[in-house]
């Protein structure tokens, strides 16, 4: 596949899935041997771990709206930086809403082959944000 290919499947994941919380789409664009290398605690690092994160920040949270800054593309490799902003509009973590506006920071690291993820690598700021609403 070609970068531009590879990176349009990126931005794919990122506003139906990770925005939208459309999981459908992930049978297009994720293999089923995918691998999460950044999954956080007791979260599988597989594809249904990546759902149940999402699912509970779309629990906590609403009026998703991802902003990608850059994205680069080598090889297999999509390189993404971005900004998820979102209300805080439901109980996270024990966090009790309280209608705050957040953003969480992101950069990841996204394998495909295919035209599929099959393996992530990521770093963000969503447990700082999270632990910081009162």
């Amino acid at each position: 596949m070609t970068t531009s290919i590879n990176k349009a499947t990126v931005l794919k994941f990122n506003k139906e899935f990770l925005e939208k919380g459309n999981t459908e789409v992930l049978k297009e664009i994720v293999a089923d041997n995918f691998i999460n290398h950044s999954a956080a605690g007791t979260v599988p690092n597989t594809i249904e771990g990546m759902i149940q994160l999402v699912s509970m920040l779309h629990k906590g949270f609403s009026d998703f709206k991802i902003d990608i800054h850059e994205q680069v593309a080598e090889n297999d490799i999509v390189a993404t930086r971005k900004t998820i902003y979102a209300t805080h509009t439901g109980e996270i973590m024990g966090h009790k809403a309280t209608g705050k506006q957040v953003a969480f920071s992101v950069m990841d690291f996204v394998r495909l082959c295919d035209g599929k993820y099959i393996e992530h690598w990521g770093q963000n700021n969503m447990m700082q944000v999270i632990q910081q609403l009162s």
